[in-house]
């Protein structure tokens, strides 16, 4: 294995430029965490920006695999894993958030259940 220094310039730059977008959208995550208010606006900060971010850091990782000889096959299944379930869990604790009715600032959206129960009670007659 040759070490990172010792690599064409093109790939060195091409892994710089993966590590540096990576950590860029790391860091618009962990800002995006202390920023939002509340929590289905926090929701977003990890599963979109850290996601990629990680993601970037990933494909970094299997490019300096892939210069050295190796076949990336971890890099590879970490980066599916990773963006596989990323939305899985979002979505599964914006449902638990929507079930315990945690606050919001632009409002929780109507319970479908409740609104056509209270549309079939208006739309009988009395």
């Amino acid at each position: 294995m040759a070490p990172l220094n010792e690599l064409h310039w093109a790939w060195q730059i091409a892994i710089a430029t993966l590590l540096v977008i990576g950590g860029v959208f790391s860091l618009v995550g962990a800002i995006g965490m202390l920023r939002f208010s509340d929590f289905f606006m926090r929701l977003h900060a990890p599963t979109k920006a850290t996601t990629l971010g990680v993601g970037g850091v990933l494909l970094a990782s299997l490019a300096v695999h892939w210069t050295q000889g190796g076949r990336g096959l971890h890099e590879l299944l970490i980066t599916l894993f990773l963006f596989v379930t990323a939305p899985v869990s979002a979505n599964l604790l914006a449902k638990a958030g929507l079930h315990l009715k945690l606050p919001s600032q632009c409002g929780l959206p109507a319970d479908p259940a409740a609104a056509e129960a209270s549309a079939k009670a208006s739309a009988e007659p009395r």
